[in-house]
């Protein structure tokens, strides 16, 4: 009976914690998103909770594509990507694309390189190289690879599985670029 009851409390207890943090633990997420947008697409003023267009990829894995819109055109859209294969798992990545197929810029969202080495991807210097780059201008590899991305010195397979993650989203953005730039009637 005590420790039913003190299982009790501390369900009581759990539960009412959750119900105090969701709200700002919610709000907290929604600015982050709000920063990632202003990275990868600044000047554009993107609202995440009034335009956006929710899409499916070839895998069937859902994607929220924000879109920084006026009344006439879509100016810039910016979605996430992870890239599966960093050196210690997933690095999830927003990037931002103008219509023409440029890249805005891309921001690290989270990871779990190793710090000093593949952390290093989250540095400015390292994430600026990707702006203004389309497949016109680049090859998508890192230039141990043949291609145009520097890579980190000491830490190629990060820089590696971001160049692949942001190709494989570009990619997709050509692919569905219609209904992302689509501005008629029924669209966020």
């Amino acid at each position: 009976m005590v420790l039913a009851g003190i299982c009790l409390v501390a369900g009581a207890a759990l539960s009412g914690v959750y119900e105090v943090t969701k709200e700002p633990i919610a709000y907290q997420k929604k600015l982050e998103v709000i920063r990632s947008l202003e990275a990868v697409l600044p000047g554009l003023g993107v609202d995440p909770d009034e335009n956006f267009l929710d899409m499916t990829r070839e895998d069937g894995t859902p994607v929220r594509v924000f879109r920084a819109k006026d009344e006439d055109s879509v100016d810039g859209a910016a979605f996430q990507v992870v890239a599966p294969d960093g050196y210690s798992g997933n690095i999830y990545i927003m990037m931002g694309i103008r219509p023409d197929g440029s890249l805005g810029g891309i921001e690290i969202l989270s990871h779990a390189e190793t710090p000093g080495l593949g952390a290093l991807i989250e540095k400015e210097e390292w994430k600026g190289i990707f702006r203004g780059r389309s497949f016109e201008n680049t090859d998508f590899r890192v230039k141990k690879d043949g291609g145009d991305i520097d890579q980190i010195t000491g830490a190629t397979i990060s820089p590696r599985a971001v160049a692949g993650a942001v190709e494989k989203g570009l990619k997709w953005f050509l692919q569905n670029r219609g209904e992302i730039l689509e501005t008629g009637e029924g669209a966020s």
